[in-house]
């Protein structure tokens, strides 16, 4: 017997007290529980976000559009990232004015190669004020996940209000379930049994988040 054998064997005896007419998963679960905590306007539910990313020790910045590209720029000169990993649909302008090298997001970059470069630049799908939550879903703007995890220093760029919402479930309803996610709320860190926290141990050490002003939308929790 192979081992999928096995586990399909498994499987099907842990289903033989399931009835053919039990309801649906989508069904059996109530969700009726509330989407959000309070009643916040959009710049209340973005000051939210700015507190909870710093409170998740991010480090956050916020400008207008028109600045972006300098205050990115500004942020690689600072940290004095000499290479930055560029995924293949970020805006062209965000680091028109920076004075790194470019490092395309290939396929067969390995880990070593990833570990040696000093940043890294991406877009996100949506975030999360109540839990200080960014989440990346692979798109081209943002690149595939190892990128995100392996360099030092990640630079995410978060488009105010259109890309904010007030909590995870909200999230969960402009996400594709499909789609690799990514979910970060702060820098990477772990604490040991002392709750000594070690930080950079399963991704970048360093989180700066960019707010970005954009034309805002009629509705943040859209």
């Amino acid at each position: 017997m192979s081992s999928r054998e096995r586990i399909l064997g498994r499987v099907q005896r842990a289903l033989t007290d399931v009835r053919k007419d039990d309801p649906p998963y989508e069904q059996a679960v109530r969700r009726d529980y509330l989407t959000e905590h309070g009643d916040r306007s959009v710049e209340q539910t973005v000051d939210l976000l700015a507190e909870n990313l710093a409170d998740y020790r991010a480090v956050v910045h916020r400008c207008a559009e028109a600045e972006l590209g300098a205050t990115i720029a500004g942020l690689l000169a600072e940290r004095g990232s000499r290479t930055v990993v560029v995924p293949p649909g970020l805006e062209p302008s965000w680091l028109a004015a920076a004075d790194a090298e470019r490092i395309t997001d290939r396929a067969e970059s390995t880990p070593h190669e990833l570990d040696q470069v000093d940043s890294v630049v991406t877009a996100c799908a949506v975030a999360a004020a109540e839990t200080g939550t960014i989440v990346l879903d692979g798109s081209s703007d943002q690149g595939r996940r190892r990128i995100t995890l392996i360099p030092d220093h990640h630079i995410c760029v978060v488009r105010v209000p259109d890309q904010v919402v007030s909590s995870v479930p909200q999230a969960l309803q402009r996400l594709d379930p499909t789609r690799p996610l990514t979910w970060i709320s702060g820098p990477s860190a772990t604490s040991d049994i002392e709750l000594d926290r070690v930080e950079g141990v399963h991704g970048p050490r360093t989180l700066e988040v960019v707010l970005v002003s954009v034309q805002p939308s009629a509705d943040v929790n859209s």
